[in-house]
C-alpha cells in the first residue's frame, strides 16, 4: 500500500509540474531541476521502501548533511544511488501521507531517525486514528479519566522530584568537588527529550506494553463460569502484546479474583457511565414487550458491585402469546426470562413492577436493579454469540 501512495504522491507532484502557467526560457531550467529532483527522489524512496522493512528503509536517508539538488539529480539520472537523500526534502504534503500510512511500530522507528522526524511521527493528528482503530471499542469514558488522572499523578511525581533535586544540587554547588556531577545531570536532563506524558502516542505506548491498567467490561468472566452466563462485569485490564489478550482484576470481595487470556470480542465500554455499585434508573419500563431483549443489573447481594444480565421480556402466566390477543404489555408485572437457564431452575424467570421497580430481591435470590432495554441489533448478536453450549442448571 505504502507503494502505491508514494507512486500517486509522485504523480501529483510531476502533474502539478506540468499543468501550472507557461515557463519563461530563464525559468524552465529550475522548473525541469525541480520536478526532475521531486520525481526522482520518490523513485529513489520507493526503491529504498522495496528493499527493506519501512522503518529502517527510513533510517537510510541522511538527514543530517543536506545535498543540493543539483547533485542529487545528476546521481539519481546517473544511478549513483550510494549518494545520501535526504527525506526531509520532501514536501509536507507528500511526507505527512506517508507517515499517515505507517503503522505504530514504524512510525517509532521512523521517530528515532531525527529530531524533526520525531515531532512530526509523535503527533497526536497521526496516533489518534491508531487510538481508535485499535482501543475505540474497548476505551470509554471511564477509561478517558483514569488517562487523564494518570496524566495528572505523574507530572505532579515529575515536579516533586525536580523540586529535590534542585535543593540536592543547591547544596552541593559550594563544594567545588562536586560541580562535575552538577554539570553532568544537567546535561543529561537537557539531551533527553521524553515523549509527553497527555500525548495520544504515550498513551497508546503505555496501553500496548501492558503498563496502564484501565476500566471496561467482560463478558462471562472468569472463563465462562457456569455461574456468569450471559453477565457482564466491570473489571481492570492490562493487555499482552505478545498474545494478544487481557488480563483483568474483577472487584474484590473478601478474595482478589483474576483472570487471563482474554479476547477482544469478550470487552466491552460499560454502555452506562456509572459505578457498579449505583442503581440504575430505568426509563424503559413502561414500553417493555414480550419478546424485547434487555440486560439487567443483578448482584448477590447489597455489598457486591452489579452486573449485568441478558435476558428477553416474557409472558404473563394465563397470556396465551398470541399477537393481537396479548395484553402483557398493560399488566403492572413484568416477566423476565433468562433462557440459558432450565426451566426448572430457580434463575429460569423473575417478576418486578413496572410501575414501583427500584432493587428488589432477597439474600437468596441475590437483588435485581435497572434495567436496560436493547435497540441495536448489534448488541443483540453479541450476547447470541456468547450462548452457552448447554443450558445451564
Amino acid at each position: 500500500m505504502l507503494y502505491f501512495l508514494i507512486s500517486f504522491v509522485s504523480f501529483v507532484i510531476l502533474s502539478k509540474s506540468f499543468t501550472s502557467r507557461p515557463l519563461s526560457a530563464g525559468e524552465s531550467g529550475t522548473k525541469l531541476v525541480s520536478t526532475g529532483f521531486w520525481g526522482n527522489l520518490l523513485t529513489l524512496l520507493v526503491s529504498r521502501l522495496r528493499k527493506g522493512n519501512t522503518a529502517f528503509s527510513f533510517s537510510q536517508f541522511s538527514l543530517g548533511m543536506p545535498l543540493k539538488k543539483k547533485s542529487l539529480v545528476s546521481k539519481v539520472e546517473n544511478g549513483e544511488e550510494e549518494g545520501k537523500v535526504s527525506l526531509l526534502d520532501l514536501p509536507d504534503l507528500p511526507l505527512e501521507c506517508i507517515l499517515e500510512h505507517l503503522s505504530p511500530a514504524e512510525l517509532c522507528g521512523v521517530a528515532t531517525v531525527c529530531t524533526s522526524l520525531r515531532d512530526r511521527c509523535r503527533s497526536d493528528y497521526l496516533w489518534e486514528k491508531h487510538m481508535k482503530r485499535k482501543w475505540g471499542k474497548v476505551i470509554g469514558d471511564a477509561a478517558d479519566r483514569q488517562w487523564e488522572w494518570h496524566v495528572a499523578s505523574r507530572n505532579r511525581e515529575k515536579i516533586f522530584n525536580q523540586q529535590n533535586q534542585k535543593g540536592i544540587f543547591a547544596f552541593l554547588h559550594g563544594f567545588r568537588p562536586f560541580r562535575w556531577i552538577i554539570s553532568i545531570s544537567e546535561n543529561d536532563r537537557q539531551s533527553r527529550s521524553l515523549l509527553p506524558e497527555d500525548s495520544i502516542m504515550a498513551r497508546y505506548l503505555s496501553l500496548e506494553s501492558g503498563k496502564l491498567w484501565f476500566p471496561a467490561q467482560v463478558y462471562n468472566r472468569e472463563n465462562g463460569h457456569a455461574g456468569f452466563m450471559l453477565s457482564c462485569y466491570d473489571a481492570q485490564l492490562c493487555y499482552d502484546s505478545r498474545t494478544d489478550t487481557f488480563q483483568a482484576r474483577y472487584s474484590p470481595h473478601g478474595r482478589l479474583t483474576t483472570e487471563e487470556n482474554i479476547k477482544w470480542d469478550r470487552l466491552r465500554v460499560p454502555p452506562i457511565d456509572s459505578s457498579p455499585h449505583v442503581l440504575h434508573i430505568s426509563d424503559c419500563l413502561d414500553d417493555l414487550r414480550p419478546g424485547d431483549h434487555i440486560e439487567i443489573q443483578w448482584r448477590r447481594n447489597r455489598e457486591f458491585p452489579y452486573g449485568w444480565w441478558y435476558g428477553v421480556i416474557g409472558h404473563l402466566e394465563p397470556c396465551q402469546g398470541h399477537g393481537n390477543h396479548c395484553h402483557c404489555h398493560n399488566n403492572e408485572t413484568v416477566i423476565l426470562e433468562f433462557t440459558q437457564y432450565s426451566a426448572d431452575s430457580r434463575w429460569r424467570q423473575a417478576m418486578i413492577s413496572r410501575k414501583h421497580h427500584r432493587e428488589q430481591g432477597n439474600e437468596i435470590d441475590g437483588f435485581y436493579g435497572g434495567i436496560r432495554k436493547l435497540h441495536s441489533k448489534e448488541e443483540i448478536a453479541r450476547w447470541k454469540n456468547l450462548w452457552p453450549t448447554k443450558t445451564v442448571e
